[in-house]
């Protein structure tokens, strides 16, 4: 194939067009698959992105022609298969996105493969309980058999057992489970909030509702409290939403995109009372935030209320710092951070907001945060299944090697998954913290 020029624009997404018939029909999609792989193989730049890329080269270079119709199209499963739509190639690396004539939108591409495979063959039982996080948060949070599920999760018996007979590897990193949720912890901070008068800063309105997050609500209670104090020192309204599922992310990147529309069913509504009521949205966990920017919009362009929450709905960090640039945000700290190495989150990279937690903590006086904008490769069950647990510690190594290299005072992501996937692999003793969990000790609050 000829190269070309890549587009200079700033890319666009299409809506998905996935209740067509089309759109799972086999032979068209093969032949958009051969078509985006043939652009990418005379391309090459996103190799050192994540595995599809690799997989894909060396299908075709070990391929009869060494070219993509050299390839079986039995294989071409294999590339997507590696792909968790972290989204880095469309929005870092990618000279043929939309409005380039080529239309390269590799990630929904992969998502579409995804959803044609799970539409035929369904999933398997370890990636359904997997991609469930409400169900598996609710058991695991019952009161003692939460403590039994973290036993278990340590016991190096049972999880060799439970990567050979169920599929997660022994050594990948899983979240413990708190009885004790987030919803149970904030609930003597809530009295506060109704007393704080909101004031709007630019386009702020000064009153947020805190979507819980299946991972914050069962996995990280403590982000609750280090939220509400500091959006409170902020005289900021913060409330949670009354109630919620799942995002949908995680049955998103199964393919299952039916559960999707489930989910949407469910919260939508929901958030978009809030909106009317005046409420602008945030959650702490980037995958979230990016599924209602996003994700959702695109699913369904022409749903006003999906449309409404996507406009109202903020990244934390994106939402303290648009009230710093108005003189709304308090800088009275008590105590410096030192040496900061934070790893960007994708899901937060792609928001297209710029690295606004580390202007934050950046900040507070005598306090030096080391962006590292490379991917952790957990992706939420990625580096937890047996297959490809060995690729996101691969994929992980660059910013493994950048932490120990700096040795900070800190580590931090925005993704818990992902700071708690790195260090465990870093030479690291103490346990990665939340950039809110540091502002709040910034604060003395």
């Amino acid at each position: 194939m000829a190269q070309r020029e890549g587009n200079l624009e700033a890319p666009t997404r299409h809506p998905l067009d996935w209740k067509s018939e089309a759109f799972y029909d086999q032979e068209n999609l093969n032949a958009e698959l051969e078509r985006v792989y043939d652009i990418c193989h005379g391309c090459r730049r996103c190799v050192s992105l994540c595995d599809s890329f690799p997989t894909l080269f060396d299908l075709i270079d070990e391929s009869s022609t060494m070219e993509v119709d050299g390839v079986d199209k039995a294989d071409y499963s294999k590339v997507s298969d590696q792909c968790y739509l972290c989204d880095l190639c469309y929005m870092t690396k990618c000279p043929y996105t939309p409005p380039h004539e080529w239309n390269v939108d590799f990630p929904h591409l992969m998502l579409r493969a995804k959803a044609v495979k799970f539409t035929q063959k369904g999933a398997s039982l370890r990636d359904r309980i997997l991609t469930s996080t409400d169900t598996v948060g609710k058991l695991a949070s019952i009161p003692l058999v939460d403590i039994t599920v973290n036993a278990l999760n340590k016991n190096n018996t049972f999880r060799k057992a439970l990567d050979k007979g169920f599929g997660v590897h022994h050594q990948a990193v899983v979240p413990e489970y708190h009885n004790k949720t987030m919803r149970k912890r904030v609930a003597p901070l809530e009295e506060k909030s109704q007393a704080i008068e909101p004031v709007a800063a630019g386009q702020t309105t000064g009153k947020v509702a805190l979507y819980v997050t299946c991972y914050g609500n069962y996995n990280s209670p403590h982000l609750g409290e280090d939220f509400y104090n500091v959006f409170q020192h902020n005289n900021i309204q913060i409330d949670l939403v009354p109630k919620e599922q799942c995002c949908g992310m995680p049955k998103l990147e199964l393919g299952d995109l039916q559960a999707v529309a489930k989910l949407k069913e469910a919260n939508i509504p929901v958030l978009a009372k809030l909106v009317d009521q005046g409420y602008d949205l945030i959650a702490p966990i980037p995958s979230c935030v990016l599924m209602y920017k996003q994700e959702l919009p695109l699913m369904f362009p022409d749903d006003a209320d999906v449309l409404k929450v996507q406009k109202a709905f903020f990244d934390p960090f994106e939402y303290l710092f648009l009230r710093h640039k108005e003189g709304a945000l308090k800088t009275d700290f008590k105590e410096s951070l030192g040496d900061i190495s934070y790893q960007v989150a994708c899901h937060l990279r792609v928001q297209n907001i710029g690295l606004k937690t580390r202007d934050i903590l950046n900040l507070v006086p005598d306090t030096n945060v080391n962006a590292i904008e490379r991917c952790s490769g957990h992706d939420g069950t990625y580096a937890v299944k047996t297959e490809t647990h060995d690729k996101a510690v691969k994929i992980a190594k660059p910013v493994v090697r950048k932490v120990n290299e700096q040795d900070p005072k800190h580590f931090t992501s925005d993704c818990p998954m992902a700071a708690a996937h790195i260090g465990n692999l870093s030479d690291r003793t103490d346990p990665p913290e939340h950039p809110m969990t540091l502002l709040r000790k910034a604060y003395g609050i």
